[in-house]
C-alpha cells in the first residue's frame, strides 16, 4: 500500500463529508449577529465594523459572482463559501493528524509502514478530523457568512504547510515554505488575526527540526515565538500603518502634497530599506537576516488587501463603517478605537478610579488637510492607586450587572478591595472555567441546552448524558421541563466519549512524543487559554463567546485523532494488528464522530430558515414611504442592512444605527443619499462633530432658560449646544465644554406637513409641539442624542421618523408620542401615540414573513425565539387595539395568521427561557389577546402549551432546594425576590425572577380562564 496516495485520496474523501455536511446545513439567508453586515459588505464590496475584513469580502464578492451575481442567491453564496472554507480545514485537519500520527505508528523514519499501521494512521485521521467536522463552535460557524470560517481554514492551512516544511526541511529551498505561511498570515489579516496566534508553535516545530534540544534551547525558541508574535501583531499590522499615517500628515500638511502622498512615500521607503536588508544579508551571508526580511516582505503583500478598505471607502458606499478613505482614519480601523482597551497584565480593580491621559492629537481629514479635531484619550491603567499584576474585576462601570459577577464567582463584596487572589479566583472561575471551559465541554462532553448562561444551573452549561454527573452538578436534571429536556434541539448527550478520547490521545502523545506535544500543546494554550487572558471579559457579555476559542477546539480534535492509536494497542492484546486497527477506529469513529453528528444535525441544520431576513423585511414594511428608521442593536441593524443592501428590500427607508450616530464619520454618511432614501438635515455641520468635537454636551442652568418653561429644541442645539460664537460654552479645567441649558424641549408641529405625508390622519387630534422631558437625572446628552434630537427637530414632519424598539426612547422623552404600525414605532404629532389597528392589520396579513417558522423541523435558537416572540408581541398589541375598536373578526384573523405560520414543535406557545421568563411572558399577552378576541379555541391551545411549562419549572425549581410545600417556596422565592440577592450565588437564587414570574403567569392564567369561561345558566 502507498501511503502518500492513500494518505492523499482518504483526506480528499473526508473533505467531501464534511463540504456535503455543511453545504447541506448552511443558513438559506444572511443570519443574526454580524453576518448581515458581511453579506452586504461582501455583495457591494463595503466596509464592515474595524478591524475590517478586506480578504473575507473579495472573496465573498467572487463566490456571490459564481452563484450568478443573484440579490437571491447571495447569501447563500457567502455561506457556502463559509460551508467550503470549513471542509477544507477538515482537509488539512486530517493530514494534520496523520502527520502526528505516522510519527507515533513508524518504527522508524525511511522504513515503509505496513498495511495495519496505514488503515491505523488513517482510522486517526478520519476519527480527529470528523470530530471537528461535527463539533458544535465549528459547525456553527460553518454554515453562516461570518469570518470564523474562513479564518479557522487560513489557520489550519497555516499549520499543514510548517508539517510540510518539517517533510522538506533537508531539501534544498525548503525554508520556501516558511516565506508561504508567513504570507498567508498577511492574507488572513485581512479575514482575522487568529492565525498569528499559530507562531509560537511554528517556531518550535523549527526548533525541533533544526536544533538538538535542549530545555534552555526551548525556553529560548519559545521566548522568539512570543517576540515574533508581538512583532507581527504591533508593528507589522499596526506600527507600519500608523507611520505610514504619520508620514502622510507630515506630507499633505508640511508640503502641501496631496493625499496618500507620505502613505506611498513610506511603503516606497520601506521597500528600499528591506531591498537593502536582503542585499546586505546575502553579501554578509546571515541567512536568517534574509529569512526573516523575505518573510516580512510577503507578509506586508498579503496585507496590501487592505488598500481596497481605503479605495472602496472613498467611493461613499452604504455601509462604510468608520469612512476608511484616507491612512490617518484606516489607523483608528485597524487599532478598533471605538472599541476603547482593557488591562491585561497590569492595572486596576473596580473600586480604583483610573485616569484618562493625552495619547496625541486627533487628525481627521478635511477638503485639502488633516486637521487637528481635539485630542486622543486613553486610558492609564497604571494610574490606579491600587494597580497590580493579572486585573480580572478591573471594570468598574457595572453597566452589565458586573457587580454581581465578582460576587458570584470572587466572592468579593461591595466596595472591598479584592486581593490578587479574588482575582485569580475570578480569573479561575469565571473567565476560564464559565468562558472557557463550559464552551470546550459543549464541544466534547455535550450540551444542556441553547439558552444563555450567566452562572446558573439550568440554562447554557455543558451536559454530558450520563445521569450521575449531570445530577450532581445541576441538580436533577430528569425534573426540567420539557420544553428544554426534550423540544430544546441544542440538548446534545455526547457522554464525554469525544472529550475521554481526547485526554487518551493527549496522554498518548505525552508517552510517545514530547517534542510534538509541546508543538500541539502551544498552539492549544495560545489558541485558548491565552485568548482568555488577553480578552479578559467581564460579564454579563451580550452573547455566548465560544466561536473566539476554536483554535483550541481545533487542537484538541488532533488529540482525539491520536487517541484512536492508543485504543488499537489495547485490543492488540487480543487480536492481529491488523484487525486490531480497523475495530479501534469502527469503534471510535462510532463513539464520536458519528454519535456527535447525530446529536447536532437537528440544531446545526439552518437550510430552510429565513428569519433574519424576514424580521428586517416586517420592521421596513411597518414604515411608512421614505421613513428614517431608527435601530438599537446588531440584531436590528445587521439584518436590516442585508434586505436593503442585498436583496432591495425597501431602499426608500433609511436605517440609521443609534449606536454608530456617535461618530463624525457616520453623520458624515447620512448627509449625502442612499439607494433611494435622501439625505437629512443634522443642525450640526461636519467641522462641530469632527473628531470627538462636541462628543457631549454637560447640563448647565442659564438664566434665560427656565426648567419650568419647554424650549425650542432646534433653537437650544444650533445656537446654544453647538454655540458657533463659544458664548454658552462652560470653562473647566480641561477646557471649554459644549452645555444644553435644559431638559424641557418643544418642537413645534407642522400639521400642514403631518397631513400631507400622512404622518397624522385627518381624525388625529394633533398637539401644538412635542413636549419633550429629557431625563431630568441626566447632567449629560450625547453625541449620537444630540444627533437624534437634531433629526427630529429638522424633519418638520415632512418625513416619517420611526423607531424599531422604544426602550431608549423614555429616557429621550419622545415615547409617549410614538405610534405603533406593524413592528415599527412612528414618531406623530399626536399625545399618548397608540396603535394605528387598521394600517397595522394590513401590513401584517398582507406583508409580514415568518422565518419559516411553520415548518415543524426547522431550528430556532433563544436568539431566534426571542425576535420571534417580538413578531409575536406586535401581533399580541395589534390584536388588541382591534379589539377596542370593536373589530373582533379583524382581531381573530391577525391572531390566527400568527398561530398559522408558527409550528408547536419549532416554536411552542409554552418554552422555558431566562431573562425573566421573557418567552412565556409574551405567549400570556397573546393569550390574553385571544380571550379578549373571543377565540376560545386558540385560547386553550396557548394556555395548555404555557401552564404546561410553567407548572413544570415549579417542580423544577423545587427540586433544587429542600422538600417544602408550594406555599413554604413561594414565600421563599418573594422573600428572596425582596431582598435581591445575587442572581448567580447559588441554585435557588439563580431562577428567583423566573419561579416568582412562574408563579405569578400560573395566577394570572387561571384568573384569566376564570374570568372568560362559559357562564352557567
Amino acid at each position: 500500500m502507498d501511503f502518500k496516495k492513500i494518505n492523499n485520496w482518504t483526506g480528499w474523501i473526508v473533505t467531501l463529508i464534511a463540504c456535503t455536511a455543511y453545504v447541506l446545513t448552511t443558513e438559506a439567508t444572511g443570519s443574526f449577529w454580524d453576518c448581515g453586515e458581511f453579506i452586504s459588505s461582501a455583495y457591494k464590496l463595503q466596509i464592515p465594523h474595524p478591524p475590517g475584513a478586506p480578504m473575507f469580502v473579495l472573496l465573498g464578492r467572487l463566490f456571490i459572482i459564481f452563484f450568478g451575481d443573484n440579490p437571491l442567491t447571495a447569501a447563500k453564496a457567502v455561506n457556502t463559501m463559509s460551508a467550503l472554507a470549513s471542509g477544507f480545514t477538515i482537509l488539512f485537519l486530517f493530514w494534520t493528524i496523520t502527520h502526528f500520527a505516522k510519527r507515533l505508528v513508524e518504527k522508524q523514519t525511511g522504513i515503509e509502514l505496513t498495511n495495519s499501521q496505514i488503515i491505523l494512521i488513517m482510522g486517526a485521521g478520519i476519527v480527529g478530523a470528523l470530530a471537528y467536522t461535527f463539533s458544535d463552535t465549528a459547525w456553527y460557524s460553518a454554515v453562516e457568512g461570518e469570518v470564523y470560517a474562513l479564518s479557522s481554514f487560513f489557520t489550519a492551512l497555516v499549520f499543514w504547510a510548517i508539517l510540510k516544511w518539517e517533510h522538506k526541511a533537508d531539501e534544498p529551498g525548503a525554508d520556501k515554505w516558511i516565506i508561504f505561511i508567513f504570507y498567508l498570515m498577511g492574507i488572513s489579516i485581512g479575514v482575522h488575526l487568529l492565525n498569528i496566534l499559530t507562531i509560537p508553535a511554528i517556531v518550535m516545530v523549527y526548533y525541533f527540526r533544526q536544533y538538538k534540544p535542549s530545555f534552555k534551547g526551548g525556553l529560548l525558541a519559545f521566548f522568539i515565538g512570543v517576540i515574533i508574535t508581538g512583532f507581527v501583531q504591533v508593528f507589522l499590522i499596526q506600527y507600519t500603518i500608523k507611520w505610514a499615517g504619520a508620514f502622510d500628515i507630515n506630507f499633505v500638511n508640511s508640503f502641501g502634497l496631496p493625499f496618500f502622498t507620505g502613505f506611498i512615500f513610506f511603503f516606497v521607503l520601506v521597500a528600499v530599506l528591506l531591498t537593502l536588508g536582503i542585499l546586505y544579508a546575502n553579501k554578509k551571508g546571515f541567512y536568517f537576516l534574509k529569512l526573516g526580511i523575505w518573510s516580512v516582505v510577503f507578509f506586508l503583500l498579503g496585507y496590501t488587501s487592505y488598500l481596497t478598505t481605503m479605495i472602496r471607502s472613498s467611493a461613499d458606499p452604504s455601509v462604510d463603517m468608520y469612512n476608511v478613505d484616507n491612512p490617518v482614519t484606516l489607523m483608528g480601523y485597524l487599532g478598533r478605537e471605538q472599541y476603547g482597551d482593557w488591562p491585561i497584565v497590569y492595572g486596576p480593580d473596580y473600586v480604583d478610579k483610573v485616569d484618562n491621559v493625552e495619547n496625541g492629537d486627533q487628525y481627521v481629514k478635511s477638503k485639502s488637510t488633516y486637521e487637528i479635531a481635539g485630542k486622543n484619550y486613553k486610558r492609564d491603567w497604571t494610574s490606579a492607586p491600587s494597580a497590580h499584576l493579572f486585573p480580572r474585576m478591573w471594570d468598574s462601570d457595572n453597566d452589565r450587572g458586573q457587580m454581581d459577577s465578582f460576587k458570584a464567582f470572587a466572592g468579593v463584596e461591595d466596595g472591598t478591595p479584592p486581593t490578587l487572589r479574588d482575582n485569580i479566583k475570578y480569573f479561575t472561575n469565571y473567565q476560564f472555567g464559565f468562558m472557557y471551559l463550559r464552551y470546550f465541554l459543549w464541544n466534547f462532553a455535550g450540551k444542556q441546552n441553547d439558552l444563555q448562561g450567566f452562572g446558573n444551573v439550568r440554562d447554557g452549561n455543558f451536559s454530558t448524558g450520563i445521569s450521575m454527573i449531570d445530577n450532581f452538578i445541576f441538580g436533577d436534571q430528569s425534573k426540567l421541563p420539557d420544553s428544554i429536556k426534550n423540544q430544546n434541539k441544542a440538548h446534545n448527550s455526547l457522554y464525554m466519549l469525544p472529550f475521554i478520547l481526547g485526554i487518551i490521545g493527549f496522554i498518548f502523545q505525552y508517552q510517545k512524543n514530547k517534542k510534538d506535544l509541546i508543538v500541539t500543546g502551544l498552539l492549544f494554550f495560545f489558541t485558548g487559554i491565552a485568548i482568555v487572558m488577553y480578552l479578559n471579559q467581564q460579564s454579563l457579555q451580550p452573547r455566548e463567546r465560544d466561536y473566539a476559542y476554536v483554535g483550541s477546539f481545533y487542537v484538541f480534535t488532533i488529540w482525539i485523532g491520536l487517541g484512536v492509536l492508543q485504543i488499537a494497542l489495547w485490543i492488540e492484546k487480543f487480536m492481529s494488528k491488523k484487525m486490531a486497527a480497523i475495530l479501534a477506529t469502527v469503534i471510535s469513529f462510532l463513539a464520536v464522530p458519528a454519535l456527535m453528528a447525530q446529536q447536532e444535525w437537528n440544531d446545526h441544520d439552518r437550510s430552510q430558515k429565513t428569519l433574519p431576513r424576514d424580521l428586517a423585511r416586517n420592521y421596513l414594511e411597518s414604515c411608512p414611504p421614505n421613513a428614517i428608521l431608527f435601530s438599537f442593536g446588531d440584531n436590528d441593524t445587521y439584518p436590516l442592512w442585508y434586505a436593503q443592501e442585498v436583496e432591495g428590500i425597501r431602499p426608500d427607508v433609511r436605517v440609521v444605527v443609534n449606536s454608530l450616530l456617535g461618530s463624525d464619520w457616520y453623520m458624515k454618511e447620512l448627509r449625502y443619499k442612499v439607494n433611494k432614501s435622501d439625505k437629512f438635515d443634522l443642525i450640526f455641520t461636519e467641522e462641530q462633530v469632527l473628531g470627538n468635537k462636541l462628543n457631549v454636551a454637560y447640563y448647565n442652568a442659564l438664566p434665560d432658560f427656565g426648567e419650568a418653561n419647554y424650549h425650542n429644541l432646534d433653537s437650544v442645539l444650533r445656537y446654544v449646544v453647538a454655540d458657533p460664537s463659544g458664548k454658552y460654552q462652560a470653562s473647566t479645567q480641561d477646557g471649554p465644554v459644549n452645555i444644553f441649558p435644559t431638559h424641557k424641549f418643544k418642537v413645534p408641529v407642522n400639521k400642514a406637513n403631518a397631513l400631507a405625508s400622512g404622518i397624522a390622519k385627518p381624525t388625529d387630534k394633533m398637539v401644538d409641539d412635542l413636549l419633550i422631558d429629557f431625563n431630568p437625572k441626566r447632567q449629560y446628552l450625547l453625541k449620537n442624542e444630540l444627533a437624534m434630537y437634531a433629526i427630529i427637530a429638522t424633519t418638520q414632519f415632512k418625513r416619517p421618523v420611526c423607531f424599531t424598539s422604544t426602550q431608549e426612547l423614555k429616557e429621550m422623552g419622545l415615547e409617549k408620542y410614538v405610534r405603533q404600525t406593524g413592528m415599527s414605532y412612528e414618531l406623530v404629532p399626536v399625545d399618548g401615540g397608540g396603535i394605528d389597528a387598521a394600517a397595522s392589520y394590513n401590513t401584517i396579513m398582507t406583508m409580514f414573513s415568518f422565518g419559516n417558522a411553520k415548518n415543524s423541523t426547522v431550528y430556532y435558537d433563544e436568539e431566534n425565539r426571542r425576535h420571534l416572540n417580538s413578531i409575536r408581541l406586535a401581533v399580541s398589541q395589534i390584536a388588541q387595539a382591534l379589539v377596542a375598536e370593536g373589530k373582533l373578526d379583524s382581531a381573530r384573523k391577525v391572531l390566527r395568521k400568527m398561530d398559522s405560520e408558527t409550528n408547536e414543535k419549532s416554536f411552542p406557545y409554552g418554552m422555558t427561557s431566562n431573562r425573566g421568563n421573557q418567552h412565556n411572558y409574551f405567549s400570556y399577552l397573546f393569550l390574553q389577546s385571544c380571550y379578549a378576541a373571543g377565540d376560545l379555541e386558540l385560547a386553550k391551545k396557548v394556555s395548555n402549551s404555557v401552564l404546561k411549562d410553567l407548572k413544570q419549572e415549579i417542580v423544577y425549581y423545587k427540586s433544587l432546594g429542600d422538600a417544602m410545600s408550594d406555599d413554604q417556596f413561594q414565600q421563599g422565592i418573594e422573600s428572596a425576590y425582596q431582598n435581591k440577592p445575587s442572581s448567580l450565588n447559588n441554585k435557588q437564587a439563580s431562577f428567583v425572577q423566573d419561579a416568582l414570574t412562574s408563579y405569578q403567569l400560573i395566577a394570572a392564567i387561571t384568573k384569566m380562564e376564570l374570568d372568560f369561561a362559559p357562564k352557567k345558566k
